[in-house]
């Protein structure tokens, strides 16, 4: 553990990547999956399919796959960028997009038709009722759906590790191979860097459903 000690700002700096993947891509996936759930209730038939189409896909391809997709096969179409952290933001968000749509579809679902209907009846547009009417309610319905989305991204920017980016996971095996004796305290000192985290998440999720409510 003297090696943790001596070199924790090493700890500290690959914990700060890991947040930053984890907001960067959170922001972005909260935005681009509004946007696939509003094209999947949305009237227009051939993007309602492309939405469905896309988190199908998406759905059912291993994260793990679509990093090799962001890293390999991108630069190979001349769709390259010269930033682990921007390559990796775009893997986690075309990934986690999907089940954000998901999360948010059912929020729309649940809304009352009655409610899109009276929207439309005070000559709203289809976007005007999402943003005004439908996504308002929608939002406070999936906190908790979208709040298990945000902390099994928080968990999946792991994955980063296999290809360059020093975040957490990354640093950890550094320390581990460099001191076997000392593996499990190395663990745990991660996990707890790990926890610390989603438990943030957690309360952040808490505490704003129980002031959605009570606004209501």
């Amino acid at each position: 553990m003297e090696d943790i000690y001596s070199n924790f700002d090493l700890v500290l700096s690959a914990f700060w990547l890991t947040i930053q993947l984890l907001v960067i891509s959170g922001i972005a996936s909260l935005v681009f999956g509004t946007v696939l759930a509003a094209m999947r209730v949305g009237p227009v038939s051939v993007l309602a399919k492309a939405g469905a189409l896309y988190v199908s896909v998406i759905r059912n391809t291993p994260l793990l796959v679509v990093f090799i997709f962001v890293f390999v096969a991108m630069p190979k179409l001349e769709l390259n960028f010269s930033s682990f952290l921007v390559k990796g933001v775009i893997a986690l968000t075309v990934y986690t997009s999907a089940f954000v749509c998901e999360a948010i579809r059912s929020g729309v679902n649940s809304v009352p038709m009655g409610q899109a209907e009276a929207s439309r009846a005070i000559g709203l547009t289809f976007a005007g009722s999402m943003r005004f009417v439908i996504l308002p309610q929608a939002l406070r319905a999936v906190v908790p759906p979208l709040a298990s989305v945000i902390i099994a991204l928080a968990k999946n920017t792991s994955i980063a590790a296999a290809f360059g980016l020093l975040e957490a996971t990354a640093r950890m095996r550094f320390f581990t191979n460099n001191n076997a004796d000392d593996r499990p305290l190395i663990f745990i000192t991660f996990a707890i860097g790990y926890i610390i985290i989603v438990e943030a998440l957690s309360a952040g999720a808490h505490g704003l459903e129980r002031r959605w409510r009570i606004a209501r």
